[in-house]
């Protein structure tokens, strides 16, 4: 746990529980599309918990944990963006109802944060014992972001998923959905619906993210408990996200691009880390640049296109 007592991490835990019940058990109980008051109030309260928590790690432990949390956190911020737009086409692939997308939502937020916990700990051991996997990581990144810029469009193909495939073969599934349900009884026995796939799906999709993500900030700080509460932070805001987003992200046609600049500085950072040296300061600078650049892009596209109509 290094620089951190249990009674950090037990801390953090509790609020994340407290924030889970809050939002799964309380306020959003019965699953329902955020309208979009709702989706700004839960994503500006939980901004709010961030820049605290933040503000937590600076009164503990100094401004450099400070701005390696908020610079991990707006990565997965940034990264999430992406994210959000491979589950809109799987929920359309699907054809999944819009009542039953927060649910979907839901479970694969808790399964995201399981397994993210569960590789950044491996990340953690690797960097440790194998110094070496840090050019790995970086070059993963590198080659992330430029296949980002180069690919046309994202193909969502859940019949080549190998959990899709290892689920179809050990249960039959039903061919509609059964309301919310993910598995029912028929005279066949037990079966699952179509909205377990789309779990699985999600599932898988989290996890390949991850494979950018964590790296991705395990270039700002070795910390686990920091790279580990920005992530669960940012997984935390993800479903109002996805409300607050959906209908936008369209809109923002260059905040790909914004996305896959930042992994590729990252990836670099990582790779040439032995030789230079970036501060988390500057990092932060590079980061919120890219971001504030694909989003004046896209509008200023948007506005062009409504000029010439």
């Amino acid at each position: 746990m290094g620089a951190h007592p249990p009674v950090v991490w037990l801390g953090f835990t509790g609020l994340v529980v407290a924030l889970l019940v809050l939002d799964l058990g309380v306020l959003n109980r019965r699953a329902h599309a955020m309208t979009p008051r709702e989706a700004l109030t839960w994503s500006g309260g939980l901004l709010a918990l961030a820049l605290g928590f933040g503000g937590f790690l600076f009164y503990r432990e100094g401004h450099r944990a400070a701005l390696e949390f908020y610079t991990g956190y707006l990565i997965e911020l940034s990264l999430s963006v992406d994210n959000l737009f491979v589950f809109l086409l799987i929920f359309q692939y699907f054809c999944v109802p819009g009542r039953l997308q927060p649910r979907v939502l839901k479970w694969g937020i808790l399964g995201a944060i399981v397994m993210r916990g569960i590789m950044i700990a491996a990340g953690a051991v690797l960097l440790q014992r194998f110094e070496w996997i840090v050019y790995v990581f970086g070059a993963i990144l590198v080659i992330t972001g430029i296949r980002m810029l180069r690919s046309e469009e994202i193909r969502i193909e859940p019949e080549k998923n190998p959990l899709v495939r290892l689920a179809r073969r050990f249960i039959p599934v039903t061919p509609a959905y059964a309301d919310d349900h993910f598995f029912v009884r028929s005279r066949r026995g037990l079966m699952a619906t179509p909205l377990f796939l789309v779990v699985l799906v999600v599932e898988w999709s989290d996890v390949v993210f991850a494979i950018d993500s964590i790296p991705a900030i395990f270039a700002v700080t070795r910390d686990p408990f920091i790279v580990y509460s920005s992530n669960v932070f940012a997984i935390l805001g993800l479903r109002a996200l996805f409300f607050v987003l959906a209908s936008l992200l369209d809109r923002f046609r260059f905040l790909k691009v914004g996305v896959a600049a930042i992994l590729v500085f990252v990836g670099f950072k990582m790779v040439l880390s032995r030789w230079f040296h970036v501060s988390v300061m500057i990092s932060l600078g590079v980061i919120v640049g890219c971001i504030l650049i694909a989003v004046l892009a896209s509008v200023w596209a948007g506005r062009k296109v409504e000029e010439t109509k």
